[in-house]
């Protein structure tokens, strides 16, 4: 079988099949002879935030000489992008063989595109022998496919109102889906959370006997500095004896700091769990070469492009605040094209409050927004706008309408829409 004819199948077959449940995965799991309770490592939930602090914290693991597996989701360009072997992305052809070797097990229980996945990267770490397992949580946690991997250290980066179906319509609900994933006895990682947030998943780790180490209570980021070469903090924990300065990561933005906390922190209580020390000398070197795409990520210098996956409020939010701090006096132009189960109106306003115009596209997800919705929010935030269904074509009308070096053009709204771009980058950018 090819390659595209494999992406066919499991996307047709499975992609749609999206339930929230355990009784699929465990029966798979079974099958494949429970690879998830050889592993050991991190477990990474969140609203945002998850992929960041999980590619940190394989670049660290990766430094301490681990040999690391790391599953994310969604992927960018390609779907071998979800599994990860020591920083590097697997064959198409390692894929495939591993997938039909189980596929009359997830014919038989009519498996979902993520329970699928998730099964073979687990599969695929034990083969691999990996020490160190990073493993991002798809959607909430404690119904969630990853659930039964037998972690070290829990993370949850951050909670607000996103995938209200299947996760609940306020944050103490999807706060407690996420919680789901706290192992009895490990320590949890919590990064900057709302109170009502914190006080559930404070209790469910108290009732769990978990050691819980909060951002802004046991581990602080001060003195974030951010310039066009990432960004730099100072982080200090003392719990666990840690005071650093000026820590640089090369990702961009004030929450990349905090990211980078939380992926500080996680780590250093793993490498604990199995009686290793964080080498601070590693620690520096590796937060300085992250390995991760499409998070405010400078596409062009010239013209001067950014592409940020942010697909929620909060996300666009602090897209905002970053462009803003990071690149005064200057014309933003952006490119947006959003997933119609967000909460778009919001998103296209907080970004009409800094732009010169905006171009409005569509993305080749069959969750996309319809264009004419975008339209009507712009137009009621009194905002210049431009609209084509293909965002290519929005892309190179954009460039075209740059004036001077004072122009940037932020590419955002889903990690859908940052996909198509970078697929034709070079093409555009040469």
């Amino acid at each position: 079988m090819k390659y595209d004819d494999f992406l066919t199948q499991i996307y047709l077959r499975h992609s749609s099949n999206v339930k929230l449940g355990l009784d699929r995965m465990y029966q798979i799991l079974e099958n494949m002879n429970n690879p998830e309770q050889h592993l050991q490592g991190i477990h990474i939930a969140g609203t945002n935030g998850k992929g960041s602090t999980s590619a940190m914290s394989e670049a660290i693991l990766l430094a301490h000489g681990h040999t690391t597996g790391m599953n994310t989701s969604p992927h960018l360009i390609d779907y071998t992008e979800r599994f990860r072997i020591n920083g590097e992305i697997i064959t198409s052809d390692e894929l495939m063989t591993l997938y039909h070797k189980y596929q009359p097990c997830f014919d038989q229980t009519e498996a979902s595109f993520f329970e699928i996945t998730t099964a073979l990267a687990f599969k695929l770490f034990v083969d691999k022998k990996v020490k160190s397992s990073i493993v991002e949580v798809g959607l909430g946690g404690r119904l969630d496919g990853t659930y039964p991997f037998n972690s070290s250290v829990t993370v949850i980066t951050s909670i607000s109102i996103d995938h209200p179906k299947s996760l609940g319509d306020n944050i103490e609900k999807i706060a407690y889906e996420k919680a789901g994933i706290i192992k009895n006895n490990k320590p949890v990682v919590l990064g900057l959370l709302k109170e009502s947030a914190l006080k559930v998943i404070c209790e469910i780790a108290n009732e769990r006997k978990s050691p819980l180490y909060i951002c802004n209570q046991d581990f602080f980021i001060e003195n974030i500095k951010i310039t066009n070469e990432g960004t730099t903090f100072d982080y200090a924990c003392p719990k666990l004896n840690l005071n650093l300065k000026n820590v640089k990561t090369n990702l961009l933005g004030k929450h990349q700091a905090y990211n980078a906390g939380l992926a500080i922190t996680a780590t250093s209580l793993y490498l604990s769990s199995i009686k290793e020390s964080l080498n601070i000398t590693k620690l520096y070197e590796a937060l300085d070469q992250v390995n991760w795409q499409g998070r405010m990520q400078v596409l062009s210098q010239n013209p001067f492009v950014i592409i940020d996956g942010a697909h929620n409020e909060e996300g666009v939010s602090s897209l905002v605040e970053n462009i803003k701090n990071m690149f005064p006096n200057k014309r933003y132009h952006f490119l947006v094209a959003i997933l119609r189960d967000k909460k778009l109106d919001n998103m296209i306003k907080e970004i009409c409050t800094i732009a010169d115009d905006i171009y409005i596209s569509k993305n080749h997800s069959d969750r996309a927004a319809d264009i004419q919705e975008q339209i009507d929010v712009a137009i009621a935030c009194n905002t210049k706008y431009y609209a084509d269904l293909d965002i290519i074509n929005s892309l190179k009308k954009c460039l075209n309408n740059f004036k001077d070096e004072n122009d940037i053009l932020i590419i955002t709204g889903s990690l859908y829409t940052i996909s198509e771009v970078l697929k034709v980058k070079d093409e555009i950018f040469k």
